[in-house]
């Protein structure tokens, strides 16, 4: 299959894509971080090829609930909206909707749209809220990661192992500690290995 992997520059899904024997294509404004085939553009300058299927990682920035009361000045909701942050949160939640159900990916059959828990705002925008959410854990990778997915033309990932299969404990908040970096937002929005390994084992 030609699958697009959207808004990637990790190369990690991309890269298991290809060990399931596809034909996967990284793209993103930044240069692959891996070996592999990789477009380096706007994204919305090669939807309209043939692709088979697509995964897509908009930047979820201005779209988590975690960071919902940066809409207000000082992240405080009396001090009134921060416009200039409402505008970010906008363009955002569209780009994603064009991922999800906008006429330019309506010839791939498909799809799915990944993003952590949308805040009411967002997910307003977009029209609807995840088909699924899921946690590395699920996978054999001892963290907890909220993932949603926006599902078209898609079954929801299974879930391989339970909470109850872990030693107590072993499961990690992994995200939440990360310590402060230059590339801390990038680093906090990497695919988990493994469960980059469902979503070509499963949906591919």
């Amino acid at each position: 299959m030609n699958i697009l992997v959207a808004c990637e520059c990790s190369g990690v899904v991309r890269d298991a894509l290809i060990a399931r024997g596809h034909n996967a294509i990284s793209c993103d404004l930044k240069p692959t971080q891996a070996p592999g085939p990789h477009l380096q553009c706007d994204v919305r300058l090669v939807l309209y090829k043939p692709w088979d299927a697509m995964i897509a990682h908009p930047v979820c920035r201005y779209l988590t609930n975690a960071g919902v009361k940066w809409l207000y000045r000082d992240g405080r909701r009396e001090n009134g909206p921060d416009p200039e942050r409402w505008r970010l949160m906008r363009e955002g939640a569209e780009f994603f909707r064009m991922f999800d159900s906008g006429p330019e990916v309506q010839h791939i059959p498909l799809r799915a749209v990944e993003n952590p828990i949308m805040h009411e705002y967002a997910a307003a925008i977009v029209g609807r809220r995840a088909d699924q959410f899921v946690h590395p854990w699920w996978f054999g990778s001892p963290f907890q990661k909220a993932t949603g997915f926006h599902l078209t033309g898609l079954e929801p990932l299974p879930m391989e192992r339970t909470k109850a299969s872990y030693a107590k404990g072993e499961i990690k908040q992994a995200v939440w500690l990360m310590g402060p970096s230059n590339d801390r937002e990038e680093k906090r929005s990497r695919t988990d290995l493994q469960v980059a390994r469902a979503i070509a084992q499963y949906w591919f």
